[in-house]
Parts: structure tokens; sequence; C-alpha cells
């Protein structure tokens, strides 16, 4: 018992201790020994906020597959696919109605729809045989991709950002001090601190969601003991279809989002699939938690790989998981 308990105590205190030091890092005004190790103080709270705001946009990704893989147990390869052709979507009706948010809202639902009839057409029929649905949904997001080049072809797509959202806003946070002795502030682009913002309300509703309603009560019982479920007369082929709404209409909605911080194009299908995939295996399979914290770790890892260490930077990733699944094989927040 004592044990436990000393090892609680050291990660928390370890926990402080690099948080403070974090902390020191962002706001003090860096010594020279400390630029000269490191280097501009700028580039890293640059590199330190691009890895917190990429990991909100892989956690928006990630929180759909991770209601539909990691609490469903239903292996959607095709989740990829879903967030592409949401960013295509969500492209071609901001373009046609000149506004960003309408299209955001019908991303968001077609492919919410999208899910539906995925899980209705395909997963209804293959329940409990991960193999099947696994090989299926890889030649829907192989056939998707296919339709989506030849429709989109391979021409790159930016959204424009929405007027409210657009430009760069100043930090509390000193760059340098000059000679004179006024300070510089770092400043960053309002968008990416929104999709931080966006991120941390959807995590926060779909904890909420999960652990604080009828309905998610009916979710994690359905998925515990569904024909005990179906027994209290809970219509489960409906509360599983609204998962799947749920989950495919995220990564619609992750797709504009994306698409405006950074771009659309063939392979993100991909990208954002093994990231999604990374990202609910460290994290814990079936837990929102998790899930955030995965993203964090994955996103910060990628930045700072591409800042400091370009050439082993995409090893730095692949690191993380091997540790986690090593250390803690059913993830930091996932139960055994």
């Amino acid at each position: 018992m004592r044990k436990p308990m000393q090892r609680r105590t050291i990660l928390i205190l370890g926990i402080v201790l690099f948080a403070a030091a974090l902390l020191w890092l962002v706001f003090a005004v860096w010594p020279d020994w400390l630029i000269d190790a490191i280097g501009r103080k700028k580039t890293f709270v640059n590199t330190l906020l691009n890895g917190i705001t990429l990991g909100g946009l892989y956690f928006l990704v990630a929180s759909g597959f991770t209601l539909v893989f990691g609490l469903m147990r239903n292996v959607n390869l095709a989740h990829g696919s879903m967030y592409l052709l949401g960013g295509y979507i969500g492209y071609e009706v901001a373009e046609a109605t000149g506004s960003w948010f309408f299209g955001l809202a019908v991303a968001f639902l077609a492919i919410a729809v999208s899910g539906i009839l995925l899980q209705v057409a395909i997963f209804r029929r293959m329940e409990g045989d991960e193999l099947r649905q696994t090989l299926v949904t890889i030649g829907i997001s192989i056939i998707a991709a296919d339709l989506m080049l030849a429709t989109w072809t391979g021409t790159t797509y930016q959204f424009d950002t929405p007027d409210g959202l657009y430009g760069a806003i100043v930090l509390p946070v000193i760059s340098v001090v000059k000679s004179s002795g006024a300070p510089v502030f770092i400043k960053y682009p309002m968008y990416r601190l929104t999709v931080l913002g966006v991120a941390v309300v959807v995590g926060i509703g779909l904890w909420l969601f999960l652990n604080r309603t009828r309905i998610g009560m009916m979710i994690r019982a359905g998925v515990n003991d569904r024909e005990m479920l179906a027994a209290s007369g809970v219509n489960v082929h409906f509360v599983f279809a609204l998962v799947f709404a749920i989950g495919a209409g995220l990564a619609g909605f992750a797709g504009v989002v994306g698409g405006t911080a950074l771009s659309i194009a063939p392979g993100e299908d991909i990208r954002y699939l093994l990231a999604s995939l990374v990202v609910v295996i460290v994290g814990g399979l079936g837990s929102v938690s998790g899930a955030a914290i995965g993203a964090l770790l994955i996103g910060l890892a990628e930045q700072f790989g591409l800042a400091y260490f370009p050439t082993y930077g995409v090893v730095l990733t692949f690191l993380i998981m091997v540790g986690v699944l090593a250390i803690r094989p059913q993830g930091i927040m996932g139960t055994r």
C-alpha cells in the first residue's frame, strides 16, 4: 500500500517540477547560456504552441475515432477518408456560399450521415468480426481515395480563414529585450489558438456526454453487455448508429478545421488515420481524456522533432508509442 502511494507522490512531484520549469522557459527572459544551448526563445515558444495546437487538431480527429474504435471496438480504417471528404465538402460549400461556418456545419452533417450508412450497411453485418471490418474498411478507404482524387484532382486546397479569426495576437510572452530595455512580445496566429479552444470544448463535451447523460450511460452499457441493454427495452442499433454519426461527424468537422489551419490534399487521409491510431493506442482505448493526452504528446513530439531533430523527428512519435506499450500496454488512461 505504501509503495503505490510513494510512486504517486513522486509522479505528482515530477509533474509539478516539469510544469514549473516549462512555465519558466515560456515567461522568463532567457540568459545567454540558455540561448546558446537551445536557440532563440521565439523558436522554442512557437514550436511549443505549434505542438499544442497540432495536438488539438489530432484530438478532434481522434476523438471520433476513439468513440468508434476505442469504445465500440469497431475497426473503421476509413476514418481518415471521412476526414478528407469532410474537408473537400466543406471547401466546396464554403466557396459556393461564402460562409466558412456554413461549410463547417454541412461537412459535419454530411459525414455524420455517411457514418450512419456505414454502420447500418457494413458494421451491423460484421459485428464482432474485427478482421472482416479491417479488410472491408481498407477497401472502402482505397476506393474513396481514388474517387476523391478523380473529383478534386491532386490540387492542394486551402480555406480562407474567417474574418474574425484572421491575423495574429500578441501573447504576454517576452521574446527578447532590446538594448533600449523595451521588451519584444511574441505574436501567434489567432486561428490556431481557436483550434485549441475548440478541441478543449469538444473534449469536455464528449466527456460529459459519455459520463453524465442517459444516452452516454446507454452507450457504455451497450458496449459492456449488449444483450442486457436490449432486454431493458433500449434500441441498441439506434444507440450504436448515433455513436457512429458523432464519430464520423467529428472527422468531417476536423477536416474543415484542419484544412483551414493547414491544407487539404491527397494523402492527408492516411496521415490523420495513422495519427488517430497512434493517439488512441497511446491514450488508451475508449478514453476521451486518454485521447487528449495522446494527441498532445504526439503533436509536441512531431513539432519539436521537426524543429530540433529534423533527421530523426519522425522516430519520436513511434518511440512514444513503443515506450507506452512497453510500460503500460493498455495505454496511459486505458483499462485492462
